[in-house]
């Protein structure tokens, strides 16, 4: 079975049986927050979206459009390679190439994609990278800032400066081809990528076009994202929940195929450094407030984290007895 890309084959392997479907009714929900970054109320507006979804698009984001499509060419080249090509690019350990394996511990998806940084990619344009992570990192940090103002945190930078210092960020490209053939079979979705959260502070993802991405609202009930070329989609990760003492929620998303187009997003995940400790922030406690995690170092929840399946409740491991039930 050949999957095409624009107009160029990209095959990925016909074994195909082991990834997950779902039955496609999923309405597209028009209530995602929509942020102007340049909004006096910007930081008030964001700590509401963070509240109630953990997630939110970004408008007026400053990130120059040559910049994000100059990086988006860079990876829809590389996809469009023969495997053989690119398979030599990979197994990523941790940087490289990988092709349905998500993780070590059995999750597949309709995903082809690269983990990449700027020391560690000779796959893709070492400027085209270092560009786009330097106006990516940019906007986090201002993000991050915005969310801590809007918390009242006196330290402004107290979370910027994680994503600064030694940070440990990742840059990863995504291309889930077109399952039109596949989805013949059932009429069900093929998942792209599983259910999970990012287990960093914050991540910014940004995408062509095409539909597929989904989140999970407090209810239960799964919405799909309405897709904006233009916009970038902040995701609260695992451990800003924890530094917020569960204030700021991160949400579970997926990805699901498209019977029509390909999908490309790229996704800046920014870490703090290995040794930094993770708890809730002093500064936020309420008076008398019970802190509803075990510390922990961002290095030994990353390695917890990696020996998890996608859908885990990773952050159960680290929560207090008296928080268990999630």
């Amino acid at each position: 079975m050949r999957m095409v890309v624009l107009s160029k084959p990209a095959p990925l392997d016909d074994h195909y049986a082991s990834i997950k479907t779902c039955k496609p009714r999923i309405s597209v929900f028009k209530g995602i927050p929509s942020i102007n970054l340049r909004d006096p109320k910007a930081k008030t507006l964001i700590i509401q979206a963070c509240q109630e979804f953990g997630f939110f698009k970004l408008l007026n984001h400053g990130v120059p459009m040559e910049t994000i499509a100059r990086l988006e060419a860079e990876a829809l080249s590389f996809f469009n390679l023969p495997r053989s090509v690119k398979d030599k690019a990979g197994p990523p350990n941790p940087f490289g190439y990988g092709t349905k394996g998500i993780g070590p511990n059995g999750d597949v998806g309709w995903i082809e994609y690269l983990l990449i940084n700027t020391d560690q990619n000779p796959e893709i344009s070492r400027s085209a990278v270092k560009d786009y992570v330097m106006e990516v990192k940019a906007v986090a940090y201002e993000v991050v800032e915005l969310m801590a103002e809007g918390l009242g945190i006196e330290q402004r930078d107290v979370w910027s400066k994680m994503l600064r210092e030694e940070s440990d960020w990742c840059l990863r490209l995504n291309h889930y081809p077109i399952s039109r053939d596949l989805q013949a079979l059932s009429g069900r979705k093929m998942i792209g990528f599983g259910e999970h959260t990012d287990p960093q502070i914050i991540s910014l993802l940004k995408s062509n076009n095409t539909s597929g991405l989904q989140i999970c609202l407090k209810d239960g009930t799964w919405v799909s994202v309405p897709p904006d070329h233009t916009s970038f989609f902040v995701t609260v990760g695992d451990a800003l929940q924890v530094m917020t003492n569960g204030r700021l929620k991160s949400v579970r998303h997926r990805v699901m195929t498209n019977s029509l187009k390909p999908r490309i997003s790229m996704i800046y995940f920014g870490g703090p450094p290995l040794s930094e400790t993770i708890r809730p922030l002093p500064s936020l406690m309420a008076k008398g407030e019970e802190s509803l995690y075990n510390e922990f170092t961002w290095r030994e929840y990353k390695a917890s984290a990696y020996k998890s399946r996608l859908g885990d409740y990773r952050l159960g491991l680290f929560e207090k007895a008296s928080t268990t039930g999630h």
